[in-house]
């Protein structure tokens, strides 16, 4: 699937794209006709600052003409810290000395609820590699104390790559997306990042998805840990894994999280020397916004506010918030303390002040989960989406989430500024009947009715 000398050639011929070259790509891009490697690898290699600067505004214009101003928020809950790998960037690798944390399931019920209070409705369950302390009947168990327990009503799952079997269990017990970074798709740097662990199988990491298909979990979400290779050549490796999950089960990525290395316990970021730019950074961001105009983008609070705000605007679709990376880190009250962070955090605001912030900026902080429990995931999600349906389902919902938030979890300031700012789009809707239905719906969440979806 991955051909690194395939990749690199490629690469090479794109080294110095002419001006008519990326015009030529740009305009396509407009029109969003399937872009080759060739364009990609283009496009990635664009070198005139007006072009690059296009490059930033076709996809921004891509991204709201496919998702409008919805931003998709959620949490991560890290539930373990025991692993028995040894990832040279990572602050739970084995090698690290420090106590180890296993939640119970009544711990996992208060992360649940305390998540909760903050707003959340969709979470990513997040778990070290540790067979024997964290195999998958502990996994599902804590699936089901969520679903049991709280109001929360979607968990994506981020665990190590597992068999065939564990993915049927997850599938049946009503995960949302099942998410996997292969972290770097270059096989060499995979095995230095990988010395003496589970992890360090590189095909049988790369083909998860594969097993995932076949235990009928239709919903995935890939990623790269950007810093570990060279970003070109992984961009165009996120693009060709894609290209191969289309071709052999009829969807890919549902989403692509698009994580850079931060530092963390134990490694020396000095050791790293593919860590990318800002510049580099939203080059890439942007680029695979073109490549999968169709695909969410997730950016968590490894980036700075400043980040964040910039590629909201170019192509991040989904983004974290009041995230904590150590296990049981929620506490009352957002207190910050950190016991052990898996790797540093930039942007640390609380969730109330993000969707204040979202707000000013026009954007419209959505918590829905309808489309998992409507059943429109995977292909029939992205036939919705590029047909341009899903915005008359996405847009409301996000509207009457917000409407939820503003409700219970907003202060004196959001209820008086966020009601009015949902009352006037839900007015912009064009589509009669549904924004009768919607206006219905939203003076419903008011009287003190939830969880109502399209």
């Amino acid at each position: 699937m991955i051909d690194k000398t395939y990749i690199n050639n490629i690469l090479q011929q794109a080294k110095n794209p002419t001006d008519q070259q990326i015009t030529d790509i740009l305009h396509k891009s407009k029109r969003r006709e399937r872009l080759n490697h060739l364009d990609i690898a283009m496009l990635l290699n664009a070198h005139d600052p007006s072009q690059i600067h296009e490059i930033h505004e076709i996809a921004g214009q891509i991204k709201e003409e496919i998702y409008g101003k919805r931003v998709v928020m959620f949490a991560p809950l890290y539930i373990s810290n025991y692993c028995v790998n040894n990832c040279k960037y990572c602050g739970y690798r084995r090698d690290n000395s420090f106590p180890r944390k296993k939640l119970t399931q009544e711990d996992i019920k208060k992360q649940a609820i305390l998540l909760e209070k903050l707003g959340h409705k969709r979470l990513a369950l997040e778990a070290g590699e540790d067979p024997k302390e964290t195999p998958i009947s502990y996994i599902i168990e804590a699936l089901k104390t969520i679903y049991d327990n709280s109001d929360i009503r979607r968990v994506n799952v981020n665990i190590a790559a597992t068999t065939t079997p564990n993915y049927k269990k997850l599938k049946e017990v009503g995960i949302g997306t099942y998410i996997l970074f292969q972290e770097t798709y270059d096989k060499q740097a995979f095995k230095d990042q990988h010395p003496k662990s589970l992890k360090g199988d590189y095909q049988y990491h790369l083909h998860a998805f594969d097993r995932a298909f076949e235990a009928g979990i239709d919903d995935v979400g890939a990623g790269v840990l950007f810093g570990l290779a060279d970003y070109k050549f992984e961009v165009l490796s996120l693009i060709i894994h894609n290209e191969y999950l289309e071709k052999n089960y009829g969807v890919g990525f549902h989403t692509i999280s698009v994580p850079r290395l931060k530092k963390a316990p134990g490694m020396s970021l000095e050791d790293y020397p593919n860590i990318i730019t800002d510049e580099q950074f939203k080059r890439l961001v942007t680029v695979i916004r073109l490549a999968v105009p169709y695909v969410g983008l997730i950016l968590s609070t490894r980036e700075t506010k400043e980040i964040r705000e910039e590629l909201l605007k170019y192509g991040v679709t989904q983004i974290s918030a009041g995230s904590k990376t150590d296990v049981g880190g929620y506490k009352e009250n957002e207190q910050p303390v950190h016991d052990h962070d898996q790797f540093e955090l930039a942007d640390e605001r609380c969730v109330l002040d993000i969707n204040k912030a979202l707000i000013l900026d026009g954007y419209i902080p959505s918590y829905c989960t309808a489309c998992y429990r409507k059943g429109r995931t995977g292909d029939r999600f992205m036939a919705l989406a590029k047909s341009g349906t899903i915005g008359l389902v996405c847009e409301p919902n996000a509207l009457m989430t917000l409407t939820e938030y503003v409700m219970d979890y907003g202060d004196y300031e959001l209820k008086e500024k966020g009601l009015d700012y949902i009352d006037e789009h839900a007015q912009t809707i064009k589509h009669q009947k549904v924004k009768q239905k919607l206006l219905n719906n939203i003076e419903r969440i008011k009287q003190g009715e939830r969880d109502l979806f399209f």
